[in-house]
């Protein structure tokens, strides 16, 4: 009966009547005792399903799938050393990992991708940190909406390069404080960042450059988002908010090189990316400077002579097997448990996080489709994102689009494993380009489609504001 409404319904009113059918669930399983609170509902230890992984150490994100077979264990180990392998100049000794460059932002994915977590922006100019770069483009002369790359740079501004070539440039951040005040009165401070770019080799960047700061984010339940069925992503987008909730989500369009057509987005912090292997092979390409099978050319700009000159590694550099094995690595990376379920702090801050409409966007619960890794099919999973786009106001807007997405939106990070990147990477720097110190100033930081959100937050007493927090950092 419920299925035969709603198949008459618009895609926007179907949302409707799906988070109300789920309100209403949540409420009766409440009103039953199945749960305390309408929060309990988001109190689940196994936020990965049945590959959740128990640990809660500085290799927490570190982990296979608890359910993969021996055989996909032994290639999770084969995938992880690529992941961790630094690549060198070619021609060298060792053919299996030479063609680093010319230019490039990091030697190994683990360079930014440290321990499988999250990178820091620098902290000065001598820091050698990874893990933040720069995305490139000018304005479509034709009015279309993907990137166009930037004369004598590209897509990507790389710092580093190989002997004999020179460095495409180099970044210093520096910050503005912007202070606040919570309704309670307590004050607060946030870092708004400002780039400064030095030592450009090719000349000035173009008055109309459009620029986009991108950090490194943790890896863990890759292979599980990319299992969710298109069609729970679509019927989640709201485009023109008909609900009239404020929140209207949709979908990023992009070009997808290794199947030849456009997909639904859902890697990237803007969904540029529809597939893994799209997303891992221009990273390689555009971070590390790697060719594979999806990306054949050098990185180069025509007017890098010394660049376009460089002996190669090999075509491609990275073979379709290696890469697939990576990317078996990469998709069944475990995500850590969540813990102190039976904190009351927590159990308040789960239904703050509720009552705050947090959960308009970061969308608690999926059930994964049939994946082509087994482990990873019909899984009840727990990610806290819609992988939608949301305009995210002014203060985060970057200005650059990406494909369908505006240079104000992004796509809703997922919050699993957020609680443990202190112990893993050692900070809690958030957002897409690490401004945020911590929880709370990341919160602050959202505006446009979240103003309510964050309203909600800053009406809150500190007690409410540390439960918030505590129920982040149990996930």
């Amino acid at each position: 009966m419920i299925h035969s409404v709603l198949s008459q319904l618009s895609t926007a009113k179907k949302r409707s009547c799906l988070a109300l059918l789920l309100l209403v669930a949540m409420l009766t399983m409440f009103q039953f005792g199945c749960f305390n609170s309408p929060g309990d509902a988001l109190l689940n230890e196994k936020l990965g399903g049945e590959t959740t992984a128990y640990s809660a150490d500085r290799n927490a994100f570190s982990h296979s799938a608890r359910n993969l077979t021996n055989e996909q264990r032994r290639t999770f180990e084969v995938g992880d050393s690529f992941f961790e392998q630094n690549w060198v100049t070619a021609p060298a000794s060792t053919d299996a990992r030479d063609g680093l460059g010319p230019t490039f932002n990091a030697q190994s994915c683990s360079s930014c991708h440290v321990l499988d977590g999250r990178a820091k922006p620098p902290e000065h100019v001598d820091d050698p940190e990874r893990g933040l770069l720069f995305r490139l483009s000018m304005p479509d002369p034709a009015g279309g909406d993907s990137p166009v790359p930037v004369p004598h740079y590209g897509e990507q501004l790389q710092d580093r390069a190989i002997n004999g070539v020179e460095p495409e440039g180099g970044f210093e951040v520096r910050y503005v404080e912007v202070g606040g005040t919570f309704a309670d009165g307590t004050e607060y401070t946030l870092l708004e960042p400002v780039y400064v770019f030095n030592d450009l080799a090719f000349g000035d960047l173009p008055p109309d450059v459009m620029v986009s700061p991108r950090i490194a984010p943790a890896i863990v339940g890759m292979g599980l988002l990319e299992a969710i069925d298109v069609a729970d992503l679509l019927s989640r987008a709201d485009p023109d908010d008909g609900d009239g909730d404020g929140v209207s989500g949709r979908v990023n369009m992009v070009w997808d090189e290794e199947q030849q057509r456009t997909v639904v987005g859902r890697f990237g912090w803007k969904a540029n990316a529809g597939s893994l292997m799209q997303q891992a092979m221009t990273a390689f390409l555009e971070d590390i400077g790697i060719t594979s099978f999806v990306h054949p050319l050098e990185n180069c700009p025509t007017t890098q002579v010394d660049c376009v000159a460089a002996p190669n590694g090999g075509e491609p550099e990275i073979p379709k097997a290696r890469a697939e094995k990576l990317l078996l690595y990469v998709r069944t990376l475990a995500v850590p448990a969540m813990r102190n379920i039976d904190d009351p702090t927590v159990r308040d801050g789960a239904n703050l996080f509720l009552s705050a409409g947090c959960a308009s966007c970061h969308t608690p619960t999926f059930r994964t489709g049939e994946a082509e890794i087994d482990a990873l099919s019909n899984q009840v999973i727990h990610p806290f994102t819609d992988l939608l786009l949301h305009d995210m106001g002014p203060g985060l807007a970057d200005g650059r689009p990406d494909h369908l997405a505006s240079g104000s939106e992004w796509r809703t990070p997922p919050l699993w494993g957020l609680g443990l990147l202190e112990a893993v990477n050692g900070h809690t720097r958030l957002l897409h380009d690490g401004r945020a110190r911590n929880f709370s100033e990341a919160i602050l930081w959202h505006g446009g489609e979240a103003d309510d959100s964050r309203d909600a937050f800053l009406d809150m007493s500190k007690d409410e504001r540390d439960a918030l927090i505590a129920f982040l950092r149990s996930l």
